[in-house]
């Protein structure tokens, strides 16, 4: 029997566009692969939600990005529902949004990451708390959002004029010359490392869903002990954060000084995007397989799992 997939896009949080982009593409690329499709734009009505979930579909599939959909909120409301769905559950999307705690667990695996603290808006506001330069972002946001480098001569960050409980904490870490990758991980294994040049300034929002704007070379033109170090680690943080389906770890090589440079693991996305300049479905297409391909995966993944969150 075909199975019935419910695709939830949109959402409430600053990544809402990126996430209706992502949710329309998996949804029509898995009407091209079979599966009867259903999309639903996610609200802050949850009863509306949870009335269209009903009669239950084999699988949901969460396009949601940013905070309530990927940090573990929605997650939680699979879980009690007693639905499928796709990518990583409770723990492991809760932990990953948060880049510090992140961080900390991937350092704590024998993994480099760059020096940082963690201080109130209002303090960072007033005061550098590291040498510049350094980068400034929202603790527990994605897309680059509020990401900035704040170098010498700056005036400092600009930050949120009116911002929420949520955005009390930010993330301050040095900043690490060179280059730009990521590795996306499918069922625990690194598919492959792609480097991000961006035409001007730094990997921003802009950049990243903005065509032309950014050159992507999959694989990366690194040396092959950064290409196993970065795979090796990307894999390594979804191991040990407990990820499900697919991941995209995002790191700085500094090859500005010693050969053959030294790599930071930065963070890891537990909901990758899924649009046409995203990352994940280029390294699929690089390693063969098409994105209504892709999208069968990773429903599949999340059909199949039964003995975690997903169930």
């Amino acid at each position: 029997m075909t199975k019935k997939v419910i695709v939830l896009l949109g959402g409430f949080s600053a990544e809402r566009d990126v996430s209706l982009d992502s949710g329309r593409a998996c949804a029509d690329a898995l009407r091209e692969a079979g599966y009867e499709v259903e999309e639903v734009d996610v609200t802050r009505d949850m009863t509306a939600l949870i009335a269209a979930l009903d009669p239950k579909p084999d699988v949901v599939f969460n396009a949601l990005h940013g905070r309530w959909g990927e940090d573990g909120c929605i997650q939680g409301l699979m879980d009690m529902l007693g639905l499928r769905y796709t990518h990583s559950g409770v723990l492991a999307s809760a932990l990953a949004m948060n880049k510090d705690r992140t961080k900390t667990l991937a350092a704590a695996a024998g993994i480099t990451v760059p020096h940082g603290v963690v201080v109130p808006l209002k303090r960072l506001a007033g005061e550098d708390v590291l040498p510049r330069p350094y980068v400034a972002k929202p603790l527990d946001e994605g897309s680059s959002i509020g990401v900035q480098i704040v170098d010498t001569g700056d005036n400092g960050p600009v930050l949120p004029e009116n911002p929420g409980s949520a955005d009390d904490q930010w993330l301050v870490e040095e900043y690490i010359a060179g280059r730009e990758l990521t590795v996306s991980v499918m069922d625990g294994k690194a598919v492959a490392v792609t480097e991000l040049r961006p035409k001007v300034g730094f990997y921003t929002y802009e950049a990243k869903y903005t065509e032309g704007k950014t050159e992507h070379i999959v694989p990366a033109q690194i040396p092959a002990e950064i290409t196993e170090e970065a795979m090796n680690a990307a894999a390594k943080v979804h191991e040990i954060l407990g990820c499900k389906g697919v991941t995209r770890s995002d790191f700085r090589y500094d090859d500005t000084k010693e050969d053959p440079g030294k790599l930071y693991f930065l963070e890891i996305n537990t909901q990758p995007g899924m649009v046409a300049l995203s990352l994940v479905p280029e390294q699929a297409a690089y390693k063969g397989m098409s994105f209504p391909e892709l999208c069968a995966w990773i429903v599949e993944s999340a059909f199949n799992e039964t003995d975690g969150e997903s169930v």
